[in-house]
């Protein structure tokens, strides 16, 4: 299964590809260089950008390939669309038989996987630094050489169904979140799960995938990174070599979709069978790609920090320890979004203390955090511990590409991850209370409750650490 569960912007339809491609203008550009971060950029003459940097401790190297193509692309009736897609890459090409693109990778020494998200689908892998022009070679050839079979399509449509509902409709918690999401979302965008609404994957068809992928699989849609133990310049021409003959062609047009601004609380019951209830909080919130201010984003995440920096933060002292109200409970936002945010609570109630109980617990926290300043202490512990996360990531050539090519797909630079720890480092006292006092209101907010059914015994009990879910 070529999925990734990733937590986890636009777009009305999708076009039929044309038989002649049209004549597109000269976009090559010449190489980048940005000494500093051991980062270069180049875009090659049909729109295809390439990122690379070096990293040479140790003779490896990862490849990605980043789509700007997701569920966020999608509309009513064709959910789901861009997951199956990601699944039929897998499935053949006018060269390759299908899972045949899988035993090559395996063959040469590496790992390889997909994953979609709102607002891009990827395609990696992970080898031994020599073996990039093979990666090359099979991403370009699948870029534009899909074969699509209706046997293959039929087996792997059902693959999704069932992905869909183990991960969702049999995972209480995952099902709550996917109602909460789409109540907390009215037009824009994210309303509708990555991995599609099951109406919508039972109508689909191999037709449907094959308008899709002429649409968006173009190089001029497309960012290849590539972090390790590489040569830029040997990057470039490889991806010269392979990638280089691909044509271009104009994308679908994009209409924006901005989300309506919240008029009041708005809330919802889940039920379903459960072994115990379950609560999400969520408060619409800026993010780097929907902010007026460019330091709200950076303030909400040391917020999160404060709430939810680990067994000595707030919420887990107070709620789970002091008051034992909460069984688990937890706090999160991510500022690297184009579209407006979630800044969310999420938790179970201890045994004898019910979800309001937890909710007003929640919103306690939320009043001192608003009406009482932080401590110096408390905000260095926090901004020591956001930023530590921060550096251990670059510690996996992996994760340095991921930052990169989700920062470059949703049209925010690859420098903002650079300039992450300066920005959290700048963050005050004053701008943690403003943004909890401007967003962590009523107005913004959408509450949404697990009422627990009855188990059926029949099934196998499905267990989830709840959170957040890709699809």
């Amino acid at each position: 299964m070529k999925k990734l569960l990733f937590l986890a912007s636009l777009g009305l339809f999708a076009l039929s590809g044309c038989a002649t491609t049209p004549s597109m203008p000269d976009m090559s550009k010449p190489i980048k260089r940005y000494a500093d971060f051991n980062v270069y950029e180049k875009t090659l003459s049909n729109g295809l950008k390439v990122i690379v940097k070096e990293d040479h401790r140790a003779p490896v190297m990862v490849s990605q390939v980043w789509y700007k193509v997701g569920s966020s692309s999608e509309h009513s009736g064709v959910t789901g669309l861009s997951h199956v897609l990601e699944h039929m890459m897998f499935k053949g090409t006018e060269k390759l038989a299908p899972n045949q693109f899988s035993k090559i990778i395996a063959e040469n020494g590496g790992r390889e996987n997909a994953f979609t998200g709102r607002d891009y689908t990827a395609y990696f892998q992970q080898m031994e630094k020599r073996r990039l022009p093979v990666s090359f070679e099979l991403e370009a050839d699948r870029m534009r050489n899909i074969i699509f079979l209706e046997e293959e399509f039929k087996k792997e449509i059902q693959v999704v169904m069932e992905e869909r509902r183990m991960r969702t409709e049999d995972n209480p918690q995952s099902l709550t979140y996917e109602q909460f999401s789409a109540a907390a979302y009215v037009n824009s965008p994210y309303h509708a799960p990555v991995i599609g609404w099951m109406n919508d994957l039972e109508n689909m068809n191999v037709h449907d995938l094959k308008k899709w992928y002429d649409a968006w699989y173009r190089p001029n849609n497309a960012t290849v990174v590539v972090v390790g133990d590489v040569q830029a310049d040997e990057v470039f021409a490889l991806a010269e070599e392979h990638f280089g003959p691909l044509n271009a062609a104009p994308l679908p047009e994009i209409k924006p979709r901005k989300e309506i601004q919240q008029k009041g609380l708005r809330r919802l019951t889940v039920k379903a069978p459960a072994q115990v209830p379950y609560m999400i909080m969520g408060y619409q919130a800026a993010s780097l790609g929907d902010s007026n201010e460019d330091w709200e984003p950076y303030a909400l995440e040391v917020l999160v920090g404060v709430l939810d920096g680990g067994i000595s933060a707030r919420l887990e002292t107070s709620l789970v320890r002091e008051q034992q109200v909460a069984a688990s409970i937890g706090s999160g936002y991510d500022a690297f979004t184009p579209g407006r945010e979630l800044f969310m609570f999420s938790g179970t109630p201890s045994q004898g203390h019910t979800v309001d109980n937890l909710e007003q617990a929640v919103r306690e926290q939320i009043k001192i955090i608003q009406s009482e300043i932080v401590s110096d202490v408390e905000l260095e512990r926090v901004k020591a511990q956001v930023v530590a996360g921060k550096v251990y990531e670059k510690d996996s050539i992996f994760y340095q590409a991921m930052s990169i090519g989700r920062l470059e797909t949703t049209n925010m630079s690859w420098k903002l991850a650079d300039q992450y720890i300066n920005n959290i480092n700048s963050v005050t006292k004053e701008q943690i209370q403003a943004v909890a006092k401007k967003y962590l209101i009523d107005d913004n907010l959408t509450v949404a409750v697990l009422d627990p059914q009855p188990l059926d015994s029949s099934k196998p009990r499905v267990r989830s650490a709840g959170g957040r879910h890709g699809g």
